[in-house]
């Protein structure tokens, strides 16, 4: 099985929570920064992990805006989400990037794994990424919440792996 871990990061906090992604699925997953890689090498993993920080008025990470989402094959492919967002300074927004990776998955007929994160310990007024009460994927508060991002990422990740 090829897993590819795809993730648009300004800051470096999106990146940094990829690789602990990557480190605690092990599983030979591949980290890629969305601004360096094309539709042609992701078209080719069975499992695609996508993570955004979530900019501006809740839009994409910029990396993620550049891409052309239309090159990119997910129909029937299996695709997991994450997301970084400020649930504080941001709070009618929170994670909204992965709301919106989200849509475009669903519009391209993606297999989705690791829906139904808990809202339970986060504290944000509006959210694009919850559909049904719970996040459509892992949300990460690490200006807030940092201390609560290796045990988020453990518990996702665990529930990943039964999706796998």
């Amino acid at each position: 099985m090829a897993i590819a871990i795809v993730y648009g990061s300004s800051g470096g906090n999106t990146e940094g929570v990829a690789k602990k992604i990557q480190a605690t699925l092990g599983m030979d997953a591949k980290v890629f920064d969305i601004g360096s890689v094309d539709a042609a090498t992701l078209n080719t993993f069975d499992t695609l992990i996508l993570g955004t920080s979530t900019w501006y008025d809740g839009e994409l990470q910029d990396d993620w805006e550049s891409f052309n989402m239309d090159t990119l094959e997910l129909k029937g492919k299996r695709v997991a989400l994450f997301g970084l967002g400020d649930q504080e300074g941001y709070g009618h927004e929170f994670c909204n990037g992965m709301g919106i990776l989200h849509a475009v998955c669903v519009d391209k007929g993606a297999v989705l794994l690791g829906e139904g994160w808990p809202v339970d310990g986060y504290d944000f007024e509006a959210s694009d990424a919850v559909k049904n009460g719970a996040f459509v994927g892992l949300a990460i508060d690490e200006d807030n919440q940092d201390d609560l991002t290796d045990q988020r990422i453990d518990a996702w990740v665990e529930g990943l792996k039964a999706q796998l």
